[in-house]
């Protein structure tokens, strides 16, 4: 993660959708391990080849990064990583 974000997390600012996304990108990476830079918020979440496991797990290690819990019903319906980003800013701005 970078530093910038970092400081804000410890600081106790929320961090931006850029952030967020950014978190999705480098998780997803890591996860699937494959390369998952291109991932825009308009990206559908079933054209990107992770499974529901790597999702879990994406999903995870962003709750930890961030300090938050996302009940199971939030993830139902979600699309595109736009709504995911959404979910995740609701918890975090809930926390």
């Amino acid at each position: 993660m970078p530093q910038a974000t970092m400081m804000k997390l410890d600081d106790g600012l929320r961090p931006t959708r850029v952030d967020l996304l950014g978190m999705f990108r480098e998780t997803a990476t890591e996860v699937v391990e494959k390369d998952f830079h291109h991932v825009v918020e308009g990206s559908v979440i079933s054209e990107l080849a992770i499974d529901s496991l790597g999702m879990l797990e994406i999903i995870g290690s962003l709750e930890r990064r961030l300090r938050i819990q996302i009940p199971d019903e939030s993830l139902t319906g979600l699309h595109t990583i736009a709504d995911l980003l959404d979910v995740v800013e609701k918890r975090f701005a809930a926390r």
